[in-house]
């Protein structure tokens, strides 16, 4: 036993070290400080230290509530959704309106308004295309795509054009898209019920295709049914390869009903099984398909996602960008897809060896938990790369003026002239250098398509799929002919 002497010692002891671990604990949180002002201004101007030396980050929107999917119009407006039920836009002149287009009642929780897309045709209909969450009675949940029309920035008229997808307050897909074949694409979920992504019958845990107005396709692979692909358990985020026009998605691994994480990206073929719940990860079965790459033991919980079919950072060009809710980053693959060792059309008169596999050729992360959560991931008309953070989502850490819409841009951007936010923190003013109006405005001026006119260093192409026209720059122009994407246009 201690005697008072030796306690009176102790306790001076222990109170001398708590105060000097208190006192390094200040200094460290001091320094921690100063680190994470210096994070918060990189988040602000973009910076990464690999990457800064070629492009800036510019804040197009702020203090928004859960930006789910971004849309733009062939006007020079932004189309988004917040997953609490508001279809928002941005004018031609980059103001947000206070007026919502439209409001809807949806669900909760991973559920709401989520996906958007613009018909092909915008600039003629002004069809509008959602994904939503609603319940039926009360009782049941369930996702649906509706097609409204858009006039004077408000939505009227709903048709609804696939009801009833499965729904609930996990897993409930929701991004849709138009394929370069013109139909649009839907990602389901399948609510929380693993079987469902197995089931012909059901909707959810699929990648389903419809035409524009709501029939589905004779090439479809099951006769009658919008389902295209099967076996998914998330998925949230859809493109194609420009090389190859295959279809790229990401989709959520487990989070405990089958172990952790094993994120996915497929490559998806029409009519397959991609294994959900049968298998996960390189767990491999007869019948299913397996992941292009997943993510292992680490958590990336992929959403949104597009090719780089740009050439405004030439460093980025076709490669694929998928934004990473968990992983609070933007994910870079460089994709190999020209591949023929599935595709027995492919494979006919070739000799054993002339296999091609497709692959990962590299992979990088950007913007490491430097804006948070990311949800979406899309190519601007004007070439540049828009990110949607969702830190409101009640699982991320929102700063006050959270959640943002993000414009990424390389630093000398010859196409317009606009204030960006540079290394410094200071403003600039960009020359400007473009004579002429963007193609489909020409057009809606009463230009034909094969007269429109572009800037010096550009060449005029039209799109094989729709005979539209486009402004790229030649070493753009010369790879687009070369893979088929287009025709000159004189």
């Amino acid at each position: 036993m201690f005697d008072k002497k030796t306690s009176l010692f102790v306790g001076t002891t222990i109170v001398i070290v708590v105060i000097v671990i208190t006192t390094i604990s200040s200094i460290n949180s001091a320094a921690a400080t100063t680190t994470t002002a210096a994070e918060e201004e990189n988040e602000v101007l973009g910076i990464d230290a690999q990457e800064q030396d070629y492009y800036k980050v510019k804040v197009i929107a702020d203090n928004l509530k859960v930006p789910w999917q971004i849309a733009f119009s062939p006007d020079g407006r932004i189309f988004f959704t917040e997953r609490g039920g508001q279809l928002r836009i941005i004018d031609g002149d980059g103001k947000l309106l206070e007026e919502p287009a439209k409001i809807l009642d949806v669900g909760a929780v991973e559920g709401g308004l989520l996906g958007i897309a613009l018909d092909t045709n915008f600039e003629e209909n002004h069809f509008v295309y959602l994904y939503y969450t609603y319940s039926s009675d009360f009782i049941f949940t369930y996702n649906r795509v509706s097609k409204f029309v858009e006039e004077d920035n408000r939505l009227t008229d709903e048709q609804i054009l696939v009801d009833k997808i499965p729904g609930g307050p996990i897993h409930d897909g929701g991004r849709i898209k138009f394929g370069p074949d013109g139909k649009l694409y839907i990602t389901t979920g399948e609510a929380g019920n693993p079987h469902l992504a197995q089931d012909l019958n059901s909707l959810g845990g699929k990648i389903l295709r419809i035409n524009a107005d709501g029939t589905i396709p004779q090439d479809n692979p099951f006769e009658g049914s919008p389902i295209f692909s099967y076996g998914h358990r998330n998925p949230q985020g859809v493109d194609w390869d420009p090389a190859t026009q295959k279809l790229v998605i990401t989709e959520h691994g487990p989070s405990g009903e089958m172990g952790f994480a094993h994120d996915e990206i497929n490559v998806i073929k029409p009519g397959q099984n991609y294994g959900w719940p049968k298998v996960i990860g390189d767990e491999t079965e007869p019948g299913l398909q397996s992941p292009l790459i997943h993510s292992g033991t680490e958590t990336w919980a992929p959403s949104g996602a597009t090719f780089y079919t740009s050439d405004n950072i030439p460093e980025w060009e076709g490669k694929f960008f998928f934004a990473n809710l968990r992983g609070a980053h933007l994910r870079v693959l460089d994709l190999d897809l020209e591949n023929n060792v599935d595709d027995d059309d492919d494979m006919m008169g070739k000799e054993e060896g002339e296999a091609k596999e497709q692959r990962v050729v590299s992979t990088q992360v950007l913007f490491k938990d430097q804006f948070g959560r990311l949800r979406d991931a899309a190519i601007g008309p004007d070439g540049n790369l828009y990110l949607l953070t969702s830190n409101r989502d009640g699982r991320g850490s929102p700063d006050q003026n959270d959640d943002k819409i993000l414009k990424i841009m390389p630093k000398i951007d010859e196409r317009k002239g606009e204030e960006v936010i540079t290394g410094g923190g200071e403003k600039e003013t960009e020359s400007v250098n473009s004579l002429f109006d963007p193609p489909l405005m020409q057009i809606r001026k009463g230009i034909e398509p094969a007269q429109v006119k572009c800037d010096a260093g550009k060449e005029l192409l039209l799109k094989k799929t729709d005979g539209k026209p486009i402004c790229v720059y030649t070493n753009t122009a010369e790879e687009l002919l070369k893979r088929g994407w287009a025709v000159k246009g004189r």
